[in-house]
């Protein structure tokens, strides 16, 4: 929820459950004037969103929307390398990930109403790496993205996309909990 205050004090306050913020815009030095959101299809990217439309409104800032396909993994079916024959990549797989997560990117820039322009950046690659690439192509001064809170073993596995984005940024990186409810 967004209020205008009328006090000089402090220009906005935003609620969110048991949080309260309050943005001082005249003391601000750091406007954030261009944000960059990562976006997936989990359930904690709608959080994310939520915070990403709020302080939009607020700063008045563009946003990009980030999504990043892992490249497609080549299918062992009906190759055998006994015989010499290699793994296939079906090209169309790619294609129909890559049309359904600008499909995706469409449908959520629509809900950026409050926002100066959004952009949508939709990328194959290694997650982390893009995110970084887009936040420095794009010269963003915040990045916005949930976190999934893997933990344990397939957090030492598979690392953290958010802690490697942190480490490697070069702009305040705004990571969302993982509670999704």
């Amino acid at each position: 929820m967004l209020i205008k205050q009328n006090r000089p004090i402090y220009d906005y306050i935003l609620y969110d459950e048991d949080k309260l913020i309050i943005v001082d815009m005249e003391n601000t030095n750091s406007k954030f004037k261009r944000i960059l959101v990562a976006v997936d299809d989990e359930p904690c990217t709608e959080k994310a969103i939520h915070y990403a439309k709020e302080m939009a409104q607020v700063f008045g800032a563009a946003v990009a929307l980030v999504t990043v396909i892992p490249p497609t993994s080549p299918a062992n079916f009906g190759a055998d390398p006994l015989l010499g024959q290699q793994p296939i990549i079906v090209p169309e797989v790619s294609e129909m990930e890559q049309d359904n997560a600008q499909k995706y990117l469409e449908k959520i820039s629509r809900e950026f109403t409050g926002a100066g322009e959004v952009y949508l950046f939709n990328r194959i690659g290694s997650i982390k790496e893009e995110i970084l690439a887009a936040s420095h192509e794009w010269s963003a001064d915040l990045i916005i993205m949930g976190s999934n809170g893997r933990t344990g073993f397939d957090h030492f596995i598979s690392g953290s996309v958010s802690e490697s984005v942190i480490r490697k940024s070069t702009c305040p990186v705004l990571v969302i909990p993982s509670k999704c409810d």
